[in-house]
């Protein structure tokens, strides 16, 4: 079974190695949505949503929400955020009956990033 967790995050940054408007400082509300894969568990779920909300709060949004994402990642394309979550979450998230399969990141509306653990 696939769990899914939707969150959502405001954040400024620039590219810096990138030749367009973006390399100048601007902001978007990105959404991130965290997918874990497993079987049920005793309880009879695949991990317990308010788990993956505290975890995901305390290391990923605690860090990245209004904040200037530069600070954390230097080349903060929507790909390397994917894979920083991906890393920052991945070990917290896996259990005996689950693991995270990806984080999705979308940057605006119609665009979004799919990080996996190949990719990392």
């Amino acid at each position: 079974m696939f769990l899914c967790r939707k969150f959502k995050f405001d954040a400024a940054h620039n590219l810096v190695n990138y030749n367009g408007k973006c390399e100048k400082l601007h902001g978007h509300t990105y959404h991130l949505s965290v997918v874990l894969k497993g079987s049920l568990n005793s309880e009879g779920m695949v991990y317990d949503f308010t788990e993956v909300k505290r975890i995901v709060n305390e290391l990923v949004l605690s860090k990245l929400d209004h904040a200037y994402i530069n600070d954390i990642i230097p080349q903060p394309t929507a790909e390397l955020i994917a894979k920083w979550i991906f890393r920052m979450i991945d070990n917290p998230l896996t259990c005996d009956n689950c693991e995270l399969y990806e984080v999705q990141v979308w940057e605006t509306e119609n665009s979004s990033v799919i990080c996996r653990r190949e990719d990392l």
